[in-house]
């Protein structure tokens, strides 16, 4: 019998089904793979890659129950019938994972068509996260330590006057963790907490789903259309799907310079706005508003969802810096559902490969603006700063 860490099909976050409607409608044919980065140069005691074998075969009986997809359904109208008829009849696919050790050193690999592997990236880190835990770190806080400290964090989120959703799926401590975080955030009520990335959190707590596309979907852009096209075709086939809805743009995929060249009037005003996931907050938060000041664009009618390694004091200078001159809204993520006691993992799983219908397999980057989150070989990071003009 294989040990399931994992509830439900839908613990997993929410920009993950969103992908991959567009890339199920777009790119049937698409293949990816990925790979795990531990940035963190965490020690993996033994045996932890058999036990995140027996973890990962356990997914495989993971389906998606009525009850999920009526919640889908009547939550998220974008959602296709057609999808959803898909997701019911998915099912995770353990071969496509392949996880080795050596000494304390992990290596896991994903390998498929896109609009399959694309679901294994958030649950794989989460999984990962939980077993490092229970094997070998030392005993996390009581839960009465855990809820007491989130509701300390968005008592003071209220006093700030911000709103705030919950992030934090991919590095959480463990599932028994996240959910009473998130039974703290659903009953603070209404003012600061507004929605949760983990589609299966939202349901149980009857909350909103937030998120729209991930750095991949602009990756595999770059992959089949070259580095200049990545952001204006990514974004220009994310409102051939979505007409409109889930209109926050992710910005920092080969930095946000390049990424405002090519967010013209158009989409400007189609996106309701952008989200930051690297380098400064502050200066990031003047270029877009001097973005939008030179398209004839208001600043204050859009917004900025920051989710950049946030804490209190980041959220603070954050508001303090933007308030009255674009709205804004904060992804918090490992400080809220990996505050337990031992230190945070820092992990990520990326895209590493696509190969397009009929195509070869050609290597993906992410620059970001903070050139300590790059990913990719050193000669595409090169080739691909040529290209785009980055110095």
């Amino acid at each position: 019998m294989h040990r399931n860490l994992l509830a439900s099909i839908l613990d997993n976050d929410f920009y993950k089904f969103t992908m991959q409607q567009g890339v199920i409608r777009l790119f049937p044919y698409a293949k990816a793979r990925y790979r795990f980065i531990n940035r963190g140069k965490h020690a993996f005691p033994p045996g932890f890659a058999a036990a995140l074998r027996d973890a990962v075969n356990g997914m495989a009986q993971l389906q998606l129950t009525r009850d999920e997809k009526v919640f889908l359904q009547v939550t998220c109208p974008y959602l296709d019938p057609v999808y959803l008829d898909f997701l019911e009849g998915y099912r995770y696919d353990p071969e496509e994972v392949h996880i080795e050790q050596t000494g304390a050193d992990l290596e896991v690999r994903v390998e498929g068509l896109w609009y399959r592997a694309i679901l294994w990236e958030v649950p794989l880190m989460s999984l990962i996260c939980e077993l490092y835990y229970l094997l070998g770190e030392p005993s996390r806080v009581s839960d009465e330590e855990v809820m007491r400290r989130t509701t300390d964090k968005i008592e003071k989120y209220r006093a700030l006057g911000v709103t705030v959703a919950e992030f934090g799926t991919r590095r959480r401590h463990s599932y028994q963790v996240h959910r009473l975080v998130m039974r703290v955030l659903k009953a603070s009520g209404t003012g600061p907490f507004i929605g949760s990335s983990n589609v299966h959190m939202a349901m149980l707590h009857q909350t909103k789903p937030i998120g729209t596309h991930a750095h991949e979907w602009f990756m595999f852009h770059a992959a089949r259309y070259g580095f200049k096209m990545a952001n204006a075709l990514g974004l220009e086939h994310w409102v051939q799907v979505y007409r409109g809805d889930l209109g926050i743009a992710l910005s920092d995929t080969y930095t946000t310079d390049v990424f405002f060249r090519q967010f013209d009037k158009m989409f400007s005003k189609l996106f309701d706005g952008v989200r930051h996931d690297s380098g400064d907050p502050l200066l990031f938060a003047d270029k877009v508003v001097a973005h939008y000041q030179r398209m004839g664009i208001d600043p204050r009618s859009k917004t900025i969802i920051f989710s950049d390694g946030l804490n209190y004091e980041k959220v603070a200078r954050i508001a303090e810096h933007c308030r009255n001159r674009i709205g804004m809204s904060f992804g918090i993520g490992t400080n809220l559902t990996n505050d337990a006691g031992p230190a945070a993992m820092n992990i990520v799983i990326k895209m590493t490969e696509a190969c397009s219908q009929n195509g070869e397999w050609t290597e993906v980057v992410k620059l970001s603006d903070e050139p300590g989150k790059y990913t990719g070989s050193e000669d595409m990071i090169h080739l691909a700063k040529i290209i785009l003009g980055i110095g």
